[in-house]
């Protein structure tokens, strides 16, 4: 297509572009863990305007530095779109690998969903105030490091699980949870701003935190004993922001882990190393 240019493999690493300058890379450079529940950091061209991965828009910071991630569900190809100062615009596919889901068949029949008018009455306003922040768009650069363990201790249940009853399937695990034990601390993985900290117990995730760490990624952490830490507040990566519990809806003391970059629910497990 006139205008465009195709750039069919992505490269191996990210380079920072000239800041206040047009420089940089001639097409995206990225990696990370191209898979469902993946995420890649890089940079967008030199010159780039807006970019997007599919139909989601990227943040770009003053070096032309992205992030972007894929959905537990997502499909085996996407693509980089950046738009150029010039009128052009840079294409970039990327291969999205499969993964094998812990999946049960249960040959039983689902329990009969739904909420009670008064369940409703409660649950309405921490949905809302849980939508309010994931998308509060907080000015930090943590999405940039390294992430580290929020505490270590057992793998109790796993990212993208899942079971079936008699065909029809039920929401698939949304996190990571690990098992210390009750009153162990747990740290923030990266650098982020607070934007939940609900002291008062939700009716499901009991004391509940979510740290916002920039360019739409952000985690969340619930059935906590206690916080730390509250909205506004800035954290550092290693910061204690809670005690691992079993508030809310939980069976035993554990730390449910969950990250999400817009409407993608990503797997903890990509983020971090081997568990110290």
């Amino acid at each position: 297509m006139r205008g465009e240019v195709v750039q069919p493999i992505p490269a191996p690493a990210p380079t920072a572009a000239v800041r206040g300058t047009p420089a940089g890379p001639a097409t995206f450079l990225f990696d990370g863990q191209l898979t469902q529940g993946g995420w890649i950091r890089g940079t967008a061209p030199g010159g780039t305007v807006t970019a997007r991965l599919g139909e989601t828009p990227l943040e770009l910071d003053a070096e032309g530095r992205f992030f972007a991630a894929f959905d537990r569900d997502a499909g085996p190809a996407a693509e980089l779109v950046a738009v150029l100062a010039d009128g052009r615009s840079i294409r970039s596919p990327v291969t999205v690998s499969p993964r094998q889901w812990n999946i049960e068949h249960v040959n039983v029949a689902r329990a009969p969903g739904g909420m009670t008018d008064a369940f409703w009455r409660i649950r309405e306003p921490e949905l809302n105030a849980i939508e309010a922040a994931r998308v509060a768009g907080s000015d930090t650069d943590g999405w940039t490091q390294d992430f580290a363990w929020p505490v270590t201790g057992r793998i109790s249940g796993r990212f993208g699980s899942q079971r079936v009853y008699r065909g029809e399937p039920a929401s698939y695990h949304s996190g990571l949870d690990i098992a210390p034990g009750a009153g162990v601390p747990f740290v923030a993985p990266a650098d982020g701003v607070v934007t939940l900290a609900a002291h008062d117990e939700f009716s499901l995730e009991g004391h509940l935190v979510i740290i916002d760490h920039g360019a739409g990624l952000n985690s969340a952490f619930l059935h906590a004993s206690q916080l730390f830490v509250n909205v506004g507040e800035r954290v550092s990566k290693g910061d204690r922001i809670g005690l691992v519990g079993a508030s809310g809806r939980a069976t035993g003391p554990h730390l449910h882990w969950s990250l999400k970059w817009r409407d993608a629910r990503l797997d903890p497990l990509l983020f971090v190393g081997a568990m110290p």
